[in-house]
């Protein structure tokens, strides 16, 4: 009798749902491992590159991650590593940071990262008070990657009309951002 067919190079250990469970659970972290090597490589292609790397020995090594323990933490020291030995084999990046600096900043965005949900929730809460009409005008840009020239035609505004409204809307958003942070931590 045949035996069920198991994946390619499934990790040990791992259970039928397991490689649906990493799938999950890499593509919640997808975006934030993503920024996290980007802010060690400084270099957006080196980012993806190491991520992809990282991401086929997250799933080599992922029989022994934790269920239940933070998938974040576990894949952005996998990540950290293969970013550190990025540096170490790469002759394309001009920039070429020292290991003590690389753990530096490792450790610096590590953090930044847990935070990122905090912060990405303060300025859906920020978006909601607008007014009807910067909401459009933040959907136009942001969302819909409308240019500030075409959304100027479309309403009848000057282009730096626009502009200067963008760039309101931004500083209140900062600002109102940085207030639910600092609610939150109160």
């Amino acid at each position: 009798m045949n035996e069920p067919r198991k994946s390619l190079d499934q990790p040990d250990g791992c259970a039928e749902s397991c490689e649906e469970q990493f799938v999950r659970l890499l593509n919640a972290a997808h975006l934030r491992l993503r920024a996290y090597l980007l802010s060690l490589l400084g270099n957006r292609h080196d980012a993806d590159d190491v991520l992809q790397q990282a991401s086929v020995l997250m799933w080599q090594k992922f029989g022994t991650f934790q269920p239940g323990t933070d998938f974040l933490a576990w894949a952005s020291k996998v990540a950290f590593y293969e970013a550190r030995n990025f540096q170490r084999v790469s002759a394309r990046s001009r920039l070429q940071f020292s290991e003590a600096l690389l753990e530096a900043l490792a450790a610096e965005r590590a953090e930044d990262v847990r935070h990122l949900d905090q912060r990405l929730d303060a300025l859906d809460d920020c978006i909601e008070q607008l007014d009807e009409r910067n909401r459009q005008l933040l959907q136009g840009v942001y969302t819909e990657n409308s240019d500030v020239a075409s959304l100027a035609e479309q309403m009848g505004r000057a282009k730096q009309t626009l502009y200067n409204r963008l760039a309101h809307i931004r500083r209140a958003l900062a600002e109102c951002i940085e207030r639910r942070l600092a609610e939150g931590m109160s």
